[in-house]
């Protein structure tokens, strides 16, 4: 980003953005840079005199800093839900929480429409311990409302000191009075990998979030796995992507390919349509050939249905559960430079190997199995990319979301329950195990 003297002018800004435009230092456009029309020209141009009237006539001196963070995030916001500026301080945070340790709360959340949403808890966190579900509505934090306060300014209201304490007031739908919730903050050392033997024949692992430790986890679960199940009575594995709100795409990659030997994983396409990224599978399958299931659900997106859609289309793994949330749209980040902080920027589409797009429709389950869902919650509406406003349109019918509610008891959860009983063969389905021979062509 361009450096504006110290003494912010609007002139100075419409200059900064006319050179700015159709060109971002660091990064390599998508289609070719195109020259501002009259007309851009003159909207900038006003928006600079806009600035100038505000610093000069405004009833009281507004800060400069203040105005121009709000017109870049006015621009970005325009865009999609996913494009936003990060400033320094968010940038130094989103760095620290995808190396997978931070200091906090731990629960993933979005802005929608002006109110701060939990996306999922992150396990054996805070926010998890406390009961805090998917859906939930942070209306306020430690007494100040959420109404005006930007995605970045909520997260860093949340984060802070290990053994401080933050308030929260939560609503839930369908429930009348609202949640008052006294959390402490701790150093959220994300394990993105849990695993455990099920009944003493069928590896079962849980994968929390893409963040930069996920692949290397993954394969040492399944090490672990190997190691504490005979062969002879191994049925199979269950990977679990429910309630995983995504992550890096590299990592999506490698755990995709973890459980491949070969073929097109996702395919990333921009602006520009004959400019393709393709990215494949090398001979790696960890757990050789042994029968997979994929459990999913409403709140399973973006590098997770990169998993279940590659894995679902190679005709690798059956896919049980519920839709996923349909955020098929891959985000950049561009730093603007020392002390400017970054863009999260939506640059591309991807694709599962098929060439389907799954943007605003989700992922739909070989099998699908939906959760008794408790009577609190049985009539919130789901959650979903669809109803995202400004969301990037389907290439197709757009779909709704599905439910993202996991029982905390092993014995209610109506989709592990499902896949166990495939795996051991008591019960069948035409969909498990799936048939290579099916395999959808690639485009």
């Amino acid at each position: 980003m361009l450096r504006l003297p110290k003494i912010v002018t609007g002139a100075a800004v419409a200059a900064a953005l006319l050179l700015m435009l159709g060109t971002v230092p660091g990064h390599t456009q998508a289609g070719p840079s195109t020259t501002p029309s009259a007309e851009t020209s003159r909207q900038i141009e006003l928006l600079g005199k806009i600035l100038d009237t505000v610093r000069s006539g405004y009833v009281d001196k507004p800060d400069d800093g203040k105005l121009l963070t709000s017109a870049i995030n006015g621009i970005l916001s325009a865009l999609d839900p996913h494009s936003s500026y990060l400033d320094a301080k968010s940038y130094r945070d989103m760095r620290a929480a995808t190396s997978g340790e931070f200091g906090g709360l731990g629960m993933q959340v979005n802005m929608e429409d002006g109110v701060l949403k939990v996306i999922s808890p992150i396990d054996d966190t805070p926010a998890a311990k406390a009961g805090i579900l998917a859906g939930d509505v942070i209306s306020q934090i430690d007494g100040v409302p959420i109404k005006g306060v930007t995605l970045s300014q909520a997260v860093e209201k949340m984060r802070g000191a290990p053994g401080t304490e933050v308030r929260l007031e939560i609503t839930r739908k369908d429930q009348a009075a609202p949640l008052n919730l006294t959390l402490t903050r701790q150093i959220i050392k994300v394990s993105p990998v849990r695993q455990q033997v099920e009944g003493g024949d069928v590896g079962y692992v849980r994968l929390t979030q893409f963040n930069s430790q996920a692949a290397n986890e993954l394969k040492q679960a399944i090490q672990a796995l190997a190691a504490k199940i005979p062969p002879e009575q191994l049925k199979g594995y269950i990977l679990d992507l429910r309630n995983n709100p995504g992550g890096l795409l590299d990592q999506a990659v490698r755990v995709a390919g973890a459980f491949l030997t070969s073929g097109e994983i996702v395919s990333v396409r921009g602006r520009d349509p004959d400019r393709i990224q393709r990215f494949t599978a090398v001979p790696d399958d960890l757990i050789d050939g042994k029968p997979l299931i994929v459990l999913i659900n409403g709140s399973s997106a973006s590098a997770s249905e990169i998993v279940a859609g590659a894995l679902q289309d190679r005709k690798r793994a059956t896919i049980i559960g519920s839709r996923t949330f349909g955020k098929a749209s891959v985000q950049t980040i561009i730093p603007l430079g020392q002390g400017n902080g970054a863009l999260r920027l939506t640059t591309a589409r991807y694709y599962t190997p098929s060439g389907r797009s799954i943007q605003a429709q989700g992922i739909a389950p070989d099998i699908e199995v939906l959760q008794d869902m408790p009577p609190e919650l049985a009539q919130a509406q789901p959650r979903s990319e669809s109803r995202l406003p400004g969301h990037l349109k389907a290439e197709g019918d757009e779909q709704q979301g599905s439910q993202s509610y996991i029982p905390r008891q092993a014995k209610d959860d109506k989709a592990l329950q499902a896949a166990l009983a495939l795996l051991r063969g008591t019960e069948t389905n035409p969909a498990f195990p799936p048939n290579p021979k099916q395999t959808a062509s690639e485009p």
